[in-house]
């Protein structure tokens, strides 16, 4: 089969395997439905997801061999985690359009926002422990490090001293630390450690690659789902942001007096974001993405080489040209 025709076909099973898990059996007689799963649903069906950890799942299981059909409800899984923490960010950011649709807070609220979080995560880690308890318990440990990260953002917001280090250890925890498990979790249905701790260390090093990114076209603009500046808005210390301040002390008074208010009016937010851009802030944030991804390619090892690790290598490179493409045209 073809490969498109082929990962095409694994992420229908996945979708149709999710619409099936977001569906809650234990209604009862009286309820009119479950506002619960009706959030989830709005959230994770039919929303435009990238469904990046899926993908990677089935990319790993691919470097193994591992048959597609034991990958799916791994890939489910990586899916309902990473929805639960979405319900949670947007609580957390009042957030009210994700993916151009109105956020479940914002329909539902934060009380339905937060449960059906909570609600989709435990459903996805009883499937995984019922599947396999070492993928359950592997899942869980992800989960912690993920929620500890996610308090390291709130705890940085406005925080223009962030360290570098600082702000890497929260992008490997919210996003590199799920992109690791979809490596580790296939390695270990095909049995297989070394690839294991190769995996995760990739997925790690990628996932912080993809955070890179995200900073990088919240600078440019190239986001089609969130605003520009979103970081600039909400206070969040992005790359970009920390190595624009480090080489402008002007911008950084500037940046520091706007965050000292609730809001920042849109003619002093294009103002700050066009003089982010005068510093070198993109470029050297692009070299530091491609340091991630350099280093998550050496961490595949043999695996690059193997199966569909040709296309986990791919994926990497591909993140890396379409961001420096983005970063041309805008400067063009």
């Amino acid at each position: 089969m073809d490969l498109a025709l082929e990962l095409s076909s694994f992420l229908g099973s996945v979708e149709q395997r999710l619409g099936g898990m977001l569906v809650d059996g234990n209604v009862g007689p009286d309820c009119q439905g479950d506002t619960l799963m009706e959030a989830a649903r709005h959230l994770c069906l039919g929303a435009g997801g990238k469904r990046a950890r899926p993908l990677l799942v089935r990319l790993f299981g691919g470097a193994l061999g591992v048959p597609s059909e034991r990958l799916v409800d791994v890939a489910v899984a990586a899916e309902m985690i990473h929805a639960s923490s979405l319900l949670h960010d947007d609580v957390v950011d009042a957030g009210m359009y994700r993916r151009a649709r109105p956020t479940v807070n914002a329909r539902w609220g934060n009380i339905v926002a937060v449960m059906s979080g909570d609600l989709i995560l435990s459903t996805a880690l009883l499937r995984l422990s019922e599947l396999d308890a070492r993928l359950g318990q592997s899942a869980l440990a992800v989960v912690t490090e993920m929620t500890r990260a996610a308090i390291a953002e709130v705890e940085a917001r406005g925080n223009l001293d962030l360290s570098l280090e600082r702000l890497r250890y929260i992008a490997e925890g919210k996003t590199g630390s799920l992109f690791g498990w979809c490596g580790s979790a296939a390695a270990t249905l095909a049995g297989q450690s070394e690839a294991a701790g190769r995996f995760d260390l990739f997925g790690r090093r990628l996932g912080v690659a993809f955070q890179i990114a995200d900073d990088i076209r919240d600078v440019l603009g190239t986001d089609p789902g969130k605003p520009r500046y979103a970081d600039m808005l909400s206070g969040t210390p992005s790359l970009p942001i920390l190595l624009a301040v480090g080489r402008d002390r002007s911008l950084r008074a500037k940046l520091k007096d706007a965050w000292a208010f609730t809001t920042v009016n849109p003619e002093r937010t294009r103002a700050l974001g066009d003089a982010i851009e005068a510093t070198d802030a993109v470029p050297r944030a692009i070299e530091r993405m491609n340091q991630e991804i350099q280093g998550a390619l050496e961490a595949l090892g043999p695996y690059a080489h193997q199966g569909m690790g040709r296309e986990l290598v791919d994926w990497a490179h591909q993140l890396s040209a379409g961001i420096a493409a983005q970063a041309r045209s805008r400067a063009a």
